[in-house]
């Protein structure tokens, strides 16, 4: 299953997020290697929100994700969510379904 982390960032995020990154970096690197993070970023103009994509068998490996964020322990993330993606299309999809004809 694909789930999306997103996530609201502190207006103040660019100024702080120094000296929270390598730690950030390092949990999500390790949750890649892992197989659980797919891909990751800040969303740009505005850097207001960031998102997430895992592959998990359920939304608690990405819970405790965001729990042990150091970027949402540190308040840089303002408020997160998980929402399961039921992706269709692409070689990638979790429930692909292709077209009748």
């Amino acid at each position: 299953m694909h789930f999306l982390l997103i996530y609201e960032l502190s207006a103040d995020y660019l100024d702080r997020r120094a000296a929270f990154r390598d730690r950030h970096l390092t949990l999500a690197w390790q949750s890649a290697e892992r197989g659980e993070l797919l891909l990751g970023g800040a969303l740009e103009a505005p850097v207001d929100r960031a998102m997430l994509l895992f592959e998990a068998d359920s939304p608690g490996v990405v819970e405790a994700f965001a729990r042990a964020d150091p970027y949402v322990t540190e308040g840089l993330v303002t408020r997160w969510e998980v929402r399961k993606w039921n992706t269709v299309a692409g070689d990638g999809a979790a429930q692909p379904v292709r077209p009748a004809s």
